[in-house]
C-alpha cells in the first residue's frame, strides 16, 4: 500500500479507501490509485478486507433477460460504474420473474457474499412476501406500478420520454398517434402504453387500439403488415415502444409502398446504435443507460455507507428526443 500511495501521490489512507470500495474518493484520485495498483501488481486480500470492513467488494445483479437491448445496456452500465468504484458484479439471470425464482436468486447471491443487490425491471417486488433480508441493500430499476415500498428506485423518465415523442407528432399536425406496445409482462411497456394514452386524452385526440409486440423487430414487422392496411386518412403516425419494433414496422411499410415520413411518421424509444443508420434515420427517445448504471451504484454505495437499506427514494434519469427523418408533418388531405 505504501508503494501504491507513493506512485499515486496520495496518502495510504486514500489507498485504503479505494481498496475497500469507499465512496468518498473523487473519480480522478480513484483512477490514479487504481493505475498505481496495476503498476505494482497490488491485489487487496478479499478475505482480510471483508473481516476488517464487513464488505466483500461485489454487487449482485438480478435480471430477467440479457437479450433485450435495454436490459443488456443497463447491466453493462452497472458493471462499468461498479468497476470504477472498485467493485465487481455477480450476475444472476432469472428465467421467469416469479416470486420463488427471485427469492432464490437473492438467497444465492447473499450466499456469494455480495454487499447489495440491483434488480432490473423488478415488477415482482410488488409481491409483499418476496424474501429479502432486512438489512441487505437493494436498488431496483423500474417505477411501474406506483413506486415500490421500502426500496430505492432508479429509472429512466419513461413518462417524460413518451410525452415528448407523442407531443412531437401531434405538434406536426397528426390528429392522433397509433401505438406498437411491448409485452404485458414488462413494466416499462405498461408504463409507456399508459403514458401514450394519457397524452392523447389530454390533447383531446382519439386513442386508437393498441397493437402489442414482444420487443423484437419481427413482431414490429408483423404489426407493420397489419397497420399498412389501415386507410391512410386514419393512420398517419405511429409511436413504437422500442426501436427494434419500429425498425421492423418500417420495413413492412416500405415493402407495401407506405412512405416514411410522407405517408406515416414513425418514432421509436431507446436510441439503439442502429437507429441512426436505418433509412430513413429513426426519430427516437434516447435513454441514458450509463447514467442509470452510475446512479444504481451510487445509491448502493450510499446504503453501504449508512450500513443498511436506504429509505424509499425515486431517482429519474432524464431522456432526450432525437429528431431524425422518420417523422414529419401530417400529410395534406
Amino acid at each position: 500500500m505504501a508503494d501504491v500511495a507513493k506512485i499515486a501521490g496520495v496518502s495510504a489512507q486514500t489507498v485504503s479507501r479505494v481498496a475497500n470500495g469507499r465512496a468518498n474518493v473523487d473519480l480522478a484520485t480513484r483512477d490514479k490509485v487504481l493505475s498505481a495498483m496495476r503498476v505494482v501488481g497490488y491485489q487487496p486480500n478479499g478475505a482480510a478486507r471483508a473481516l476488517a470492513t464487513g464488505r466483500f467488494g461485489a454487487f449482485g445483479v438480478i435480471s430477467f433477460s440479457i437479450s433485450r437491448i435495454g436490459d443488456a445496456r443497463t447491466i453493462e452500465a452497472i458493471a462499468n460504474a461498479s468497476r470504477t468504484a472498485g467493485y465487481s458484479i455477480n450476475l444472476m439471470v432469472v428465467e421467469r420473474p416469479t416470486l420463488g425464482g427471485v427469492s432464490a436468486a437473492i438467497a444465492n447471491l447473499a450466499g456469494q457474499n455480495v454487499d447489495g443487490v440491483v434488480i432490473i425491471q423488478a415488477e415482482i417486488l410488488d409481491v409483499p412476501s418476496l424474501v429479502i433480508g432486512p438489512t441487505l441493500p437493494v436498488v431496483i430499476t423500474d417505477t411501474y406500478p406506483s413506486p415500490h415500498p421500502d426500496y430505492p428506485i432508479v429509472d429512466t423518465d419513461q413518462e417524460g420520454g413518451v410525452r415528448r415523442a407523442v407531443e412531437h407528432l401531434l405538434a406536426m399536425g397528426h390528429e392522433t398517434v397509433w401505438h406498437v406496445a411491448g409485452p404485458t409482462t414488462s413494466s416499462a411497456a405498461q408504463e409507456r402504453t399508459e403514458a401514450w394514452g394519457q397524452v392523447l386524452t389530454r390533447a383531446g385526440a382519439s386513442v386508437p387500439p393498441v397493437h402489442r409486440g414482444d420487443w423484437t423487430a419481427g413482431s414490429g414487422y408483423r404489426i407493420g403488415a397489419l397497420l399498412a392496411e389501415v386507410p391512410r386518412d386514419e393512420l398517419t403516425a405511429v409511436f413504437c415502444a422500442n426501436d427494434q419494433m419500429a425498425i421492423g414496422l418500417m420495413r413492412a411499410f416500405h415493402e407495401r409502398g407506405v412512405r416514411i415520413p410522407q405517408d406515416v411518421s414513425v418514432v421509436g424509444f431507446d436510441d439503439i446504435d442502429e437507429a441512426e443508420f436505418v433509412w430513413p434515420p429513426l426519430t427516437t427517445v434516447r435513454q441514458r443507460f450509463d447514467e442509470v448504471g452510475e446512479l444504481c451504484v451510487q445509491t448502493m454505495l450510499e446504503q453501504i455507507e449508512q450500513q443498511g437499506r436506504g429509505a424509499k427514494t425515486l431517482r429519474l434519469v432524464p431522456v432526450e428526443l432525437i429528431v431524425r427523418d422518420s417523422s414529419g408533418p401530417a400529410p395534406r388531405r
